[in-house]
């Protein structure tokens, strides 16, 4: 299945509160925390806000080191997704869906006062938070 990017390069923001989120969550890889941020903000009832995000940090991962085995389920959820939200599934508006989902939803895990270990990943996966 074709990605909506082949090399993702984050903001310098994001990579910062990723750094935050490593630091609490213990959990070493980029990629396994970008997933996390990406459904984090697929969850969200909201469509991002179409803000601009710089690619100014040295944080890049291709999409196959960011989707790992579940890249083609990624790919699925993210065209339901802009299908549900009414922006079509063109590959310029996946892009731009994915990378602005991505930075939410790290936003989003970074602000969650309640994170402060990988077991507030699972609350929040759970809903039990």
């Amino acid at each position: 299945m074709e990605p909506p990017l082949e090399r993702i390069k984050l903001s310098q923001t994001a990579k910062d509160q990723l750094v935050k989120l490593k630091r609490y969550t213990k959990i070493a890889q980029w990629n396994i925390l970008c997933r996390w941020g990406f459904c984090r903000s697929l969850a969200e009832e909201s469509i991002p806000s179409p803000v601009p995000l710089p690619a100014d940090s040295n944080l890049e991962l291709t999409w196959r080191v960011f989707g790992g085995e579940v890249g083609d389920l990624l790919i699925v959820a993210l065209k339901q997704r802009c299908y549900n939200d009414g922006l079509g599934t063109d590959p310029e508006t996946l892009a731009q869906q994915f990378r602005l989902h991505l930075h939410r939803g790290i936003g989003y895990l970074a602000g969650d006062l309640n994170l402060k270990s990988i077991e507030g990943l699972v609350k929040i996966a759970t809903n039990k938070v």
